[in-house]
């Protein structure tokens, strides 16, 4: 069935999804319409469906791989398709046709298939021709072009990983300036994670641990062992479909001498990573800095030992290679002013960096960044970044 309907509209958020939405399209249209391309796209996961409609709506199961509604482009429109249950709630919360989509299709959702058959139907061709973001049911596999297409942030884009990462170092930072030595892991967590839900993100990615087991372990995940003298909390948030990762460190009194030492390594391994993360430079050549830097550390091959992040943005990161992977179609990918990264450097023994930054063509912006906490120097390329927090100093 489609539905049909007369929407009213006045919120301010959906004047910048709108805006979101018809950047992503207008990239879409032309993909769609250069050379060889496919008569039609679906998108079914959370991520493209997210960056297609400017953050449509959150998923309903925050862990499945397909959404519960999919986006249906061809070089004549667009359409929307879910299930009876989310139909009324999508129409009128999300408002279709204010975003560029003509139709809003629902299906029942007890009929395997529907949402397949309701994609062929809207774009007018079999499934079998449409192309899709690794839907199986699609004949076509264009994951690593939509992740291409979409790597380039537009300026609402920006703005909303703006506000998220905000929220993501306040969610942090506050947990851990309220943390008292003794407290729970879990207790902790807990604090993150309500502050995020709070300001309407999730946490795909939520890990705090202390003490021994933040040396022990690169992730540390909280199973109620308290934290005396060192915490370290991370997360990966997502709000209308955006992603923005942050690690902060904690702990009771001065930082100890071998931990100060063995942050600061990390430390400059992360800033010479971001040093050459600019425009007109590559992927590759960013990771052949993060490895220089493991070796200049005394960690030849250190990256090897934990994942080592990369841009993000739709996904917790857009890609995620190794300094060893030369054949990636990603290595040689090119930096661009839009891109944003959250590199992720690490040591054995409790250190590890991680913020996300935009690029811009005059340098990096840090958009995970909030008042109060403490921060390294920066320099010409780099913008100051965070220290650990020192409690009761």
């Amino acid at each position: 069935m489609i539905l049909h309907h007369k929407t009213t509209f006045g919120a301010a958020e959906h004047s910048q999804s709108i805006l979101r939405a018809k950047a992503a399209r207008d990239r879409l249209a032309r993909w769609l319409g250069a050379g060889e391309a496919p008569p039609g796209l679906v998108l079914t996961r959370p991520g493209p469906v997210a960056w297609a409609t400017g953050g449509v709506a959150p998923p309903v199961d925050r862990s499945a791989e397909a959404d519960l509604v999919w986006a249906v482009i061809t070089p004549g429109g667009a359409g929307l398709i879910t299930t009876e249950v989310e139909a009324d709630r999508v129409a009128q919360e999300y408002q279709p046709a204010r975003h560029g989509f003509g139709d809003l299709v629902s299906v029942p959702w007890y009929e395997p298939g529907e949402l397949v058959r309701a994609a062929a139907d809207l774009a007018g061709v079999p499934a079998s021709r449409l192309a899709a973001d690794g839907h199986p049911a699609f004949g076509i596999d264009v994951s690593d072009d939509l992740t291409g297409l979409r790597l380039a942030l537009s300026g609402p884009e920006q703005d909303d990983l703006r506000a998220l990462g905000a929220d993501v170092a306040a969610a942090l930072e506050e947990a851990l300036t309220g943390w008292s030595p003794g407290e729970r892991d879990l207790d902790v967590q807990a604090r993150v994670g309500a502050a995020l839900e709070a300001r309407g993100a999730d946490a795909p990615v939520l890990i705090v641990g202390g003490d021994d087991r933040v040396r022990r372990y690169r992730h540390p995940v909280a199973v109620g062992a308290p934290a005396r003298q060192l915490v370290m909390a991370v997360v990966v948030a997502r709000r209308a479909g955006l992603h923005a990762a942050a690690t902060r460190f904690a702990c009771a009194g001065p930082l100890q001498p071998d931990l100060r030492a063995l942050h600061a390594r990390v430390g400059r391994i992360e800033r010479d990573t971001l040093a050459a993360s600019r425009p007109a430079r590559s992927y590759g050549e960013a990771l052949r800095a993060l490895d220089d830097g493991y070796a200049r550390e005394g960690a030849a091959g250190g990256w090897a030992g934990h994942y080592q992040g990369g841009p993000i943005g739709y996904a917790q990161r857009e890609f995620e290679i190794a300094p060893c992977q030369r054949e990636s179609r990603w290595y040689s990918t090119r930096i661009e002013a839009g891109h944003a990264v959250a590199w992720n450097p690490s040591l054995p023994g409790g250190a590890k960096a991680e913020d996300t930054y935009l690029i811009h063509e005059t340098g990096l912006e840090r958009v995970t960044s909030g008042p109060g906490w403490p921060v390294q120097e920066g320099d010409d390329l780099v913008p100051p970044r965070p220290a650990v927090l020192e409690v009761g100093r």
